[in-house]
């Protein structure tokens, strides 16, 4: 310490001369970097917006270290290690958090009256000074490096972020409020029950048959839906632009781009993630892939240590707060340690298409403004590992390649996928990021995107992903995704006319479908499946209250229901990628009642637990299997 301060007292901290010579002429002056090289890092920084710095260490021109030692002697700056030397926790309230993370910088040090700030950035740090005002506290800069200050950020600032990433979308239109009163949640759903056994005790036939009623119309409304959905695909469908930038000659400044990959226990799957993330074809100058996992997670901590990743990956760590741990929650908090204006969200298991980013950037580009996000196509790569991947890929390839298009041609709300999503930062932050408490999050999202007049696009890009192909955690990850399109639900309608308002009565109505007749269909397929019975000639509830003509029309339209289905799902294995497929297309009703079990267990979380976030397990299966 002793020699620390022995600097800080010399000229180059006690004042801040213009810098009397470019970053680059520094490294050329010392022999880092001869000529050529700094001609091609320029030529570079015309068409990438990114400081000359990183983008000579991502070509592999200069270290880290070395850029830190020229921007300490061209500022005339101290450069410190936080590592060795971090900064006190009582520096904490000397600056705001907003403002550390803006500009990436950190309270290290008081001398006197005057605050020695942390920053790898010092050419912005007037702004940082315009912004405290001309009466705030005097501050000079110290140089120090970006992951080590982002560190410390999370060390000094992390308990006040924390709280703020589990509580960062505005009340009413979150969930959290369930958690005020379980209590009464769990007295509603008891009475409720008690009435249906009631009911059923006292007038079986007929309470039969108001719940068949009900299984139907809800069966009408998303046969009703996959049928426009796939008709509109089949008559209007255009040729994929596969919209790629030319590196080379761009027709814009390419921007940052910053990817949050949520990590929790994962022992296997991170070496395996470096390497598909390192076939990104993006600038890695201009790519900031942030792996998010849970401060109390030492199972992906332990697996990280033993990984070297790239510079242009970094890790965030998410402190622990109550006993909330969710992916959103987790999703809010790295958000604002992100350098990007567009944000993108990958799972652990995600295996995306090498140009993906530059795509993104491409339509961004030539999207209207209210464009805010853009989702990517999922499917997977292990579909030939039993039974249960087979019919789930082909269920995906029904959803994301015939389904979701057809969605979007009507025009109606698209409820996001978990994974691949890409937003442009500003309107991500004007909405507060995502529901902390809610487990699908990204439904969520969709539904509050469309609400505030934003559209979401599908992207011609695919990511792949690893199908969950055991019965038992299939079942738990269905769950989750059952009970949160639930809660959803729930959410939105606690002023239907609201809704109403917002969104119009086509995508009102859609809303309705895609989420309240999604989870009925799953929870009411027995009744529905007992139609089947009828084939062979056993008498049915339907015809001993309401008449056989209505049984027997009921039961016709499930079935077409059920060939549509098929139709569809053929249409989409058809593709040269999924043809071996077709076959299997036909096993698929023996698939879904895993679903049924799904949404009773969603059901019985939906009462008990809402907020708790059942894990699907990553790296069982890898892309060979």
């Amino acid at each position: 310490m002793s020699n620390l301060r022995l600097h800080l007292s010399e000229p180059q901290v006690a004042t801040r001369e213009v810098p009397q010579q470019p970053l680059g002429r520094y490294l050329v002056n010392e022999g880092i970097i001869d000529a050529k090289d700094l001609v091609h890092a320029l030529e570079l920084q015309c068409r990438i917006d990114a400081p000359l710095g990183e983008i000579m260490v991502s070509e592999g021109l200069v270290s880290r270290a070395d850029v830190l030692a020229a921007l300490s002697r061209q500022h005339s700056a101290q450069l410190v290690d936080l590592t060795i030397d971090p900064p006190p926790a009582r520096l904490a309230h000397r600056l705001p958090s907003a403002l550390c993370l803006k500009y990436s910088v950190v309270p290290w040090m008081e001398v006197g009256d005057t605050l020695l700030v942390a920053t790898n950035r010092p050419d912005q740090f007037d702004k940082l000074r315009a912004c405290m005002g001309p009466t705030g506290v005097r501050m000079l800069p110290v140089i120090a490096d970006g992951l080590h200050i982002q560190d410390q950020l999370s060390r000094l600032y992390g308990a006040e972020l924390a709280q703020k990433a589990a509580t960062r979308v505005p009340s009413a239109e979150s969930c959290r409020s369930w958690a005020i009163n379980p209590q009464s949640r769990k007295l509603w759903a008891a009475g409720i029950l008690m009435l249906c056994l009631i009911a059923l005790i006292l007038a079986p036939l007929w309470s039969i048959t108001i719940a068949m009623i009900w299984a139907f119309i809800t069966l009408l409304m998303s046969t009703t839906l996959k049928a426009a959905a796939f008709w509109s695909q089949m008559t209007q469908k255009t040729p994929c632009l596969r919209d790629r930038v030319d590196l080379h000659t761009p027709q814009f400044r390419l921007p940052k781009v910053s990817v949050l990959v949520p990590l929790l226990k994962e022992k296997e799957i991170a070496g395996a993630l470096i390497t598909r993330l390192s076939r990104l074809t993006y600038p890695k100058s201009l790519l900031n892939v942030v792996l998010v996992l849970e401060q109390g997670d030492t199972v992906t901590r332990d697996t990280l240590a033993r990984t070297d990743l790239p510079e242009w990956i970094s890790v965030i760590e998410v402190p622990e707060a109550n006993s909330l741990t969710t992916k959103p929650r987790a999703l809010n908090y790295a958000l604002d340690f992100c350098k990007g204006s567009i944000i993108g969200v990958w799972d652990a298991e995600d295996a995306p298409e090498p140009d993906q980013i530059e795509r993104v950037v491409t339509r961004f580009q030539k999207a209207p403004e209210n464009v805010a996000c853009l989702q990517g196509v999922l499917d997977y790569y292990n579909t030939r590992t039993n039974w249960i991947s087979r019919c789930f890929t082909i269920e995906y390839a029904t959803w994301w390649r015939m389904v979701l298009p057809g969605i979007a041609r009507l025009g109606l709300v698209i409820p996001l996928g978990g994974t691949t999503l890409f937003f442009r930062r500003n309107i991500l932050e004007d909405l507060c990021g995502w529901d902390a408490h809610n487990v699908t999050e990204d439904a969520d999202l969709g539904i509050r995107l469309a609400r505030h007049g934003y559209v979401t696009e599908l992207l011609p890009t695919v990511t792949y992903e690893e199908a969950n192909c055991r019965a038992w955690p299939w079942v738990r990850q269905r769950s989750r995704w059952l009970k949160g399109f639930l809660i959803t639900w729930c959410v939105h309608m606690r002023s239907p006319k609201t809704l109403l308002r917002d969104l119009g009565w086509m995508r009102f109505l859609g809303v309705q479908t895609l989420f309240l007749a999604t989870f009925t269909q799953f929870a009411c397929a027995p009744l529905l499946w007992s139609f089947w019975l009828t084939l062979f000639g056993m008498p049915h509830p339907i015809s001993l209250t309401l008449g056989a003509p209505i049984m027997w029309t009921m039961a016709a339209i499930f079935i077409v229901a059920e060939i549509l289905n098929l139709t569809i799902s053929m249409v989409a294995v058809s593709g040269r990628e999924h043809r071996h497929l077709i076959g299997w297309v036909l096993t698929t009703p023996f698939y879904f009642p895993m679903g049924a079990l799904a949404a009773y267990k969603g059901l019985h979380e939906f009462i008990v637990s809402p907020f708790f976030w059942d894990k699907t397990e990553h790296g069982v299966h890898t892309d060979t299997d």
